[in-house]
């Protein structure tokens, strides 16, 4: 079971990882793509620099998912882990509640999902 949290968990960074890139730099094209039926065309260009700061902020969901993994104590190792999966899963359900039930099922379930193995693990 400890395996697949680990997995699960990786899978939740690396969809983080997507996220910032596309808000951080690729607004125009890839934001577009995944946004373009909540935010009119013509909105991208000027809230470019608003995505990249909402992009950071997803860098510091990854940063701490990823710094999970180099804890060598295990409990500490789950507590850094849940920590961060929860900061998702909350952004999750309040994206989800805010701007469009899609965003909590792309990130939050996840998240959820990797906490329960996360949890049932130990």
């Amino acid at each position: 079971m400890n395996h697949i949290a680990t997995v699960l968990t990786m899978l939740v960074l690396i969809e983080h990882v997507y996220i910032v890139w596309m808000e951080m730099f690729a607004w125009e094209t890839a934001g577009r793509r995944s946004f373009g039926k909540a935010l009119p065309a013509e909105l991208f260009k000027p809230t470019k620099g608003l995505a990249a700061n909402q992009g950071l902020y997803n860098g510091f969901l990854v940063a701490g998912l990823a710094w999970s993994f180099f804890i060598n104590d295990p409990i500490w190792s789950d507590n850094v882990r849940l920590f961060f999966l929860g900061c998702v899963l909350v952004a999750g359900i309040f994206g989800g509640i805010t701007a469009s039930k899609k965003i909590f099922f792309v990130q939050g379930a996840p998240a959820l999902i990797a906490i329960l193995f996360v949890l049932f693990s130990k």
